[in-house]
């Protein structure tokens, strides 16, 4: 499957029966998908009339309860900021896809990595978090988007899908067989009395800041959890590695072949993937500057997620950035040439 009918297709089988969106290249897939498959299941399907009106869209069926996505690329996302906050506000789980294209501005249709800080960091007002995975493979795509769904009813907040370009339009095998769980109880979900109890009343307005205060902690209280229970990655040739490459999406795969080259060369390099962006994978950063003697980070923008390993590793070792931007992606020799660089202890 391509990579975008892979998520399409896991999000029905997660359950999501709720699809509002807008195309925009190269996440157009979902969308179409979507639309083909959604009326056969008994299910909604609507291009909405704007991105802002699609994450709207999205609040009013998250208060339902019911399991329900958006998908959009990187300046639609931006269009749908205040929504998500709104979100994260009213504590309501979702599934948003970004399947980033060069930037800022309308940029490029190219692969891009260059929403990391958007995704992790500002996506919009406000202090909350998303959970944010990232997918190497259009057989993560698939796994991640179940994934997302579970971890945002068990949370209650909003997950993200933080997926390239390259992983949305690519083709590869995909495994589709899950046991999904979609049991949590939801008693705050706003499905009807009945006369039978008090009404649910979904809102994240908070006009006493004693009370706004109170639902920032807890909310936060609720992050530590996660961060402590829910953080994923991959290591690759680690062991024993003094250098560390660290990369996401489809500059991990790059960074990969370039590790095996330079194995073969005798240079002793290993790889962490982050798999969730956020909450991020500090321990085996923190371990890494323990041990190595530089860490390469390489990814498809001007350089962000280099500051979260930089913290990560406690600045213990250099971090060097190897990257390219605006829709190019670093090639195996450029890879290698960096960590060859840094084996030599940075000399030209």
């Amino acid at each position: 499957m391509k990579g975008n009918e892979a998520i399409a297709e896991a999000a029905i089988i997660a359950g999501c029966r709720h699809y509002f969106g807008y195309p925009i290249t190269p996440q157009t897939e979902i969308a179409a998908y979507m639309a083909k498959r959604m009326p056969k299941i008994g299910g909604c399907f609507l291009q909405a009339e704007s991105e802002i009106a699609a994450i709207n869209m999205v609040y009013g069926v998250a208060a339902t309860g019911k399991r329900v996505m958006t998908s959009s690329s990187s300046p639609g996302i931006s269009l749908k900021g205040e929504g998500i906050s709104y979100l994260a506000g009213a504590d309501l789980p979702s599934l948003i896809v970004n399947v980033q294209r060069g930037g800022p501005g309308l940029g490029g249709i190219q692969p891009s990595q260059s929403d990391y800080f958007q995704a992790t960091k500002g996506t919009a007002h406000g202090d909350f978090h998303m959970l944010v995975l990232a997918p190497a493979s259009v057989q993560e795509m698939a796994d991640l988007t179940v994934k997302g769904f579970e971890l945002a009813d068990k949370y209650r907040m909003t997950a993200m899908v933080l997926a390239d370009g390259t992983m949305g339009q690519m083709m590869e095998p995909v495994s589709l067989d899950y046991e999904v769980k979609n049991t949590v109880e939801k008693p705050w979900a706003t499905t009807g009395t009945n006369m039978e109890r008090e009404h649910n009343i979904v809102n994240s307005l908070f006009l006493s800041p004693e009370k706004l205060e109170e639902e920032n902690f807890k909310r936060y209280d609720r992050y530590k959890l996660i961060e402590e229970n829910e953080t994923m990655y991959e290591e690759y040739m680690m062991e024993d590695a003094e250098i560390c490459v660290s990369a996401f999406g489809i500059a991990s795969r790059v960074a990969k072949n370039a590790i095996n080259e330079a194995r073969e060369m005798g240079i002793k390099v290993g790889l962490i993937r982050p798999i969730t962006l956020w909450p991020f994978p500090k321990a085996p950063f923190k371990k890494a500057g323990e041990k190595v003697k530089s860490i390469i980070s390489v990814e498809l923008s001007m350089g962000q997620m280099i500051e979260d390993i930089r913290l990560a590793s406690e600045c213990k070792v250099p971090v060097t950035l190897c990257n390219r931007a605006g829709g190019m992606i670093p090639t195996p020799e450029q890879v290698l040439e960096a960590i060859i660089n840094a084996n030599n202890g940075g000399a030209k």
